[in-house]
């Protein structure tokens, strides 16, 4: 079994890194370790032009967004915003940008958010990292169903992993069949699957770097098939599982994965976000802050942007929503935004 183990990793370390640069060759450019780090292997990479709509989200005058921490859209096109303000607050917008309505306004769920998702019935699914809960909502923004529990004053976390209990979870993806997924990320660095009723099924993850291993699980997305896609941050990687939670893959070419996302298809693709981090750090500023369109195994198509404040740069992309292939939604926390994209790929020749 070990014997395959390793053959497996060799395998995968020789067939991913076409862009791969050595880090001799990083040094001699003068990066420092810290660039070294934040910097994606990728090199070479085509550019994907883009544009930013100004001033899209559209604001009553006596409300303000905090922290960008989750974008999501539903079938109508509205656009569902997790925001960390004066408190966590989750609002609704429809497809032009108007704001339409608050969704939960001082949910005990609601403490410090993470990631707003919507699956294919349209239901809201709010990942609360302070109050450890997983939320569903309706389309009509009720509760249906409650995953975790909030911790009490002075209640520490399980020493170890619980299948009912989360540590600061990140993300929340579904299958076909309705099996949940939850990234269960900082406290816990793990995946857990239950299914549609709320049931556990099983868990992959445990802190480390070896293949299946996680650190850090900050974002998570499922394809067709219900292979999982976990942005494994501080281990700078995105690792695949298959929908039993068996490690398949691992792509390490593209930078800290901050937030991934896969569109509906029928050709799906995956976005990735080397995010820079919200200590604003300019060295680490310098040499991240792009986002990569892949294929499912791992192909770079393109990417776009860097880091910055003005429209069309991003300032630590929290959330991404690919509903469209070419319209993308970004939720950012170091500028208290979303911004709208639209990309313009460049058609391959024939």
């Amino acid at each position: 079994m070990y014997t395959k183990f390793c053959l497996l990793w060799a395998a995968l370390a020789c067939a991913i890194p076409q862009y791969a640069q050595a880090p001799a060759a990083a040094q001699a450019e003068g990066l420092t370790p810290a660039q070294l780090n934040a910097r994606a292997k990728a090199q070479n990479v085509p550019e994907i032009p883009f544009e930013s709509a100004p001033n899209f989200l559209k604001l009553p005058p006596n409300l303000h967004l905090g922290e960008g921490i989750g974008v999501a859209t539903n079938s109508k096109g509205h656009i569902f915003v997790y925001t960390r303000s004066q408190a966590t607050r989750l609002f609704e917008f429809d497809a032009k940008g108007n704001y339409l309505r608050e969704i939960g306004e001082g949910l005990y769920g609601f403490a410090f958010a993470h990631a707003v998702r919507v699956d294919p019935q349209d239901n809201i699914w709010a990942v609360d990292e302070g109050s450890n809960m997983v939320i569903k909502f309706n389309p009509e923004g009720r509760v249906l169903m409650v995953l975790g529990r909030r911790p009490e004053p002075g209640e520490t976390a399980p020493a170890a992993p619980e299948p009912y209990t989360f540590n600061r979870p990140t993300d929340v993806a579904w299958d076909a069949a309705g099996n949940i997924f939850v990234s269960d990320g900082y406290g816990n660095s793990r995946v857990v699957k239950y299914d549609k009723n709320g049931r556990f099924i099983a868990s992959v993850g445990s802190k480390g770097s070896a293949p299946g291993q996680l650190n850090l699980p900050h974002t998570m997305a499922t394809d067709a098939k219900g292979n999982v896609y976990v942005g494994d941050r501080s281990n700078s990687r995105i690792e695949v599982f298959d929908n039993d939670l068996t490690f398949k893959a691992i792509y390490d070419n593209v930078g800290a994965p901050w937030a991934v996302c896969i569109t509906p298809g029928p050709h799906q693709y995956l976005y990735s976000s080397n995010s820079n981090p919200d200590s604003n750090n300019s060295l680490i500023s310098a040499v991240t802050g792009e986002i990569y369109k892949m294929e499912l195994d791992g192909t770079i198509l393109g990417k776009f942007g860097h880091a910055g404040k003005k429209l069309g740069e991003f300032a630590t992309v929290h959330e991404i929503d690919c509903r469209n292939e070419n319209e993308l939604l970004v939720s950012e926390i170091i500028s208290w935004r979303v911004q709208k994209l639209t990309l313009h790929p460049v058609r391959r020749a024939q």
